[in-house]
């Protein structure tokens, strides 16, 4: 008989392909605030990493109110940027009913403040698929860092090693696998050859099942 199993989920590029308006909304605030980001700065400071993390990355230590001011305007701009055209990520929803029908534990672990988060899944109608969501305000060290799942493996209440991260940051993939669980690599950020630390790369979740689940697990 199979080992339980819980599926750990990323939230941005994971359950909606949001890092091209995040893109957007960062070199836009960026502009505002006398930065220009290109590819390679956004990859090495910014994606992956909490508000807190990446605005320090660029402007250094900050008063605290300056800080949350200035995560506030950049996820507003994102969220205006992405209200329009915000979906799921192809075969999520399906992929999403056969957990159900499985009675398989799941989970959100996510950098993304909690607007975000709400912002997400109510525009996806998906609310009502996660119970268990940890947002930045359970972070203390981002990604790649493994706290974030560590901590969602001890919500769903298993052990990581039965628990599989499903991710498309490199810096994610690395939490999840220092964390101890197996990592789904999503291609939706990076090449296949860019997720090779991942246990198993998919283009969407229409190519994933439930052998293929278990087949990691076991």
């Amino acid at each position: 008989m199979s080992k339980p199993f819980a599926l750990l989920f990323d939230m941005d590029g994971v359950i909606v392909d949001s890092n091209p308006a995040h893109k957007i909304a960062l070199q836009k605030f960026a502009r505002q605030h006398g930065y220009d980001l290109d590819e390679q700065q956004l990859r090495e400071k910014i994606y992956g990493r909490t508000n807190k993390e990446w605005i320090t990355n660029l402007f250094g230590v900050l008063p605290a109110d300056t800080l949350q001011q200035y995560a506030h305007e950049k996820e507003a701009m994102y969220r205006e940027i992405y209200k329009d055209d915000i979906q799921p990520v192809k075969g999520l929803v399906a992929f999403l009913d056969m957990l159900e029908a499985n009675n398989i534990a799941k989970a959100i672990g996510t950098s993304a403040p909690r607007v975000n988060v709400d912002f997400s899944l109510s525009s996806t109608n998906l609310q009502n698929y996660f119970s268990i969501i940890l947002d930045d305000t359970f972070v203390t060290h981002g990604k790649p860092d493994p706290e974030i799942y560590i901590k969602c493996a001890a919500a769903v209440g298993l052990p990581n090693a039965q628990c599989i991260v499903v991710e498309d940051s490199l810096s994610g993939v690395t939490a999840g696998k220092r964390a101890g669980s197996k990592v789904i690599g999503i291609t939706t950020t990076h090449t296949k050859e860019e997720l090779s630390e991942a246990d198993l790369i998919i283009n969407d979740f229409d190519e994933l099942t439930l052998e293929k689940l278990q087949q990691l697990i076991d």
